[in-house]
């Protein structure tokens, strides 16, 4: 199937002319930035109890698949069933593909694709969590199950109000036109799920003081299909290219798009 979506983001919602299908989700982004752990500790005494309450078995060597909350109170999903882990923060729609590396002690290591650290899970199944609110660590335990972190679909209508509160969305954001153009062959979800990321990441570097100047020649927003993901960002179009064959971890992160934009391209 072959969809194609453009879109006029104005200081005013303008209609949307797509011929698209379905799917797509919603998608704000948090950055957690990684430093030392100074919690292993007290998360080496929590691995026993969230053994005891995992609902769903992941890959051999990961942490038990689930809904876990970090002594820092911050709720997240963790999906081991997968060909690679998935993580998204508990009340927020961006799932993050997490790639393991090896650590001193035989620890683990889970980053996202920018190379944040997100996770720390010792030899003993103790589990850090590393974000904004708790930079040094939080130990994390299992709370109970949750339900495997996939693509939903939606119908037309769903999603035609969604492209135009995107839109809307931006061009608040920015207060000026930006044009945003998709188009995909494989996988609507997987492209409108880029779309909501890739917007939701410029909308809050629109906000932020720090990163608002490297949005100045901004003037369009294209999302396209390819062998490998990637992001630039030359010439005022912000350009992300996404892998149908890799499913989330075909997508660029928020944190990707992101640095992306702020190093120039």
């Amino acid at each position: 199937m072959r969809c194609t979506v453009r879109v006029e983001a104005a200081r005013s919602p303008l209609p949307a002319a797509m011929a698209f299908a379905v799917a797509a989700l919603a998608a704000p982004i948090l950055i957690a930035l990684p430093t030392p752990s100074e919690a292993q500790v007290r998360g080496n005494a929590q691995a026993e109890a969230s053994r005891a309450l995992a609902i769903r078995p992941s890959r051999a060597g990961q942490p038990p698949s689930g809904r876990y909350v970090s002594e820092s109170g911050e709720a997240f999903i963790f999906d081991g069933t997968g060909a690679l882990p998935l993580f998204r923060f508990e009340r927020r729609a961006e799932t993050w593909v997490l790639r393991p590396t090896p650590a001193p002690r035989g620890d683990v290591i889970y980053r996202n694709d920018s190379g944040t650290q997100i996770l720390r899970v010792t030899h003993g199944g103790g589990i850090t969590l590393y974000t904004v609110r708790a930079p040094g660590g939080s130990p994390a335990s299992i709370t109970g199950g949750a339900e495997p972190l996939t693509l939903p679909t939606l119908g037309p209508v769903r999603l035609f109000s969604l492209m135009n509160q995107r839109g809307s969305l931006v061009s608040q954001a920015l207060g000026r036109l930006v044009v945003i153009n998709l188009t995909g062959e494989q996988s609507e979800a997987l492209m409108v799920d880029a779309l909501v990321v890739t917007t939701e990441a410029v909308i809050r570097m629109a906000r932020s003081p720090t990163f608002r100047g490297s949005l100045g020649d901004l003037r369009s927003i294209t999302l396209v299909e390819g062998r490998r993901a990637s992001v630039t960002f030359r010439d005022g179009d912000l350009r992300v290219i996404v892998n149908p064959d890799q499913s989330l971890a075909g997508r660029p992160s928020s944190s990707t798009i992101i640095r992306a934009v702020a190093d120039g391209g």
